[in-house]
């Protein structure tokens, strides 16, 4: 199936019209040149062999979509640089490594759900939802005044992945945090 360039994000899949090999979408952007037309540069990871490459593809082109199986999945455990995974429904279990699991391990709770993107049956890339709760085990107490602008400060999240958060965030106090970038959302 087409898909239109302008159509690629994060996470998407599509064939390389240079190389023919499927890849996934790591980083998009749009550029817009000045009287010409506007380019979309991508980074992408080549899904067979782990390269990473950056493409500029024009705005009103079309690349080939690569269709993925996605897959529930609940988290276990991390046995060395393995994560596994269990299948809700067949209960059998799946071993991702750390390189497809990625940043998104500082968000990784015991039980936690989550969704493997398969390609031929392979597993490639790992999907968490956007904003998930967590519990701050340890941060610096707020100052009284300390509050002039968006000042700051990092709280550990029971994790043990650090997060910037508001002043008045105390020890205990359950935060939502955005897995895509890491911050702050609000309070819980």
């Amino acid at each position: 199936m087409a898909l239109v360039v302008t159509g690629l994000r994060n996470g998407t899949a599509f064939m390389d019209p240079e190389t023919g090999n499927p890849f996934i979408v790591l980083k998009y952007e749009h550029i817009k040149m000045g009287r010409g037309g506007a380019v979309i540069k991508v980074k992408a990871r080549n899904i067979l062999t782990g390269a990473i490459i950056e493409r500029g593809l024009k705005s009103g082109g079309t690349v080939e979509e690569v269709d993925l199986s996605k897959k529930p999945v609940q988290y276990l455990y991390k046995d060395g640089q393995t994560f596994n995974f269990m299948d809700p429904v067949t209960f059998e279990t799946i071993e991702l490594s750390a390189d497809i699991v990625g940043e998104l391990c500082n968000f990784l709770l015991e039980g936690s759900t989550g969704t493997v993107n398969f390609y031929n049956d392979t597993p490639i890339s790992f999907d968490l939802p956007t904003s998930m709760f967590f519990t701050v085990t340890s941060t610096m107490p707020g100052e009284k005044g300390n509050t002039v602008g968006n000042a700051q400060k990092p709280a550990i999240i029971e994790t043990g992945a650090t997060v910037y958060v508001p002043m008045f965030i105390n020890e205990g106090e359950r935060i939502k945090v955005d897995t895509r970038d890491g911050k702050y959302v609000e309070r819980g």
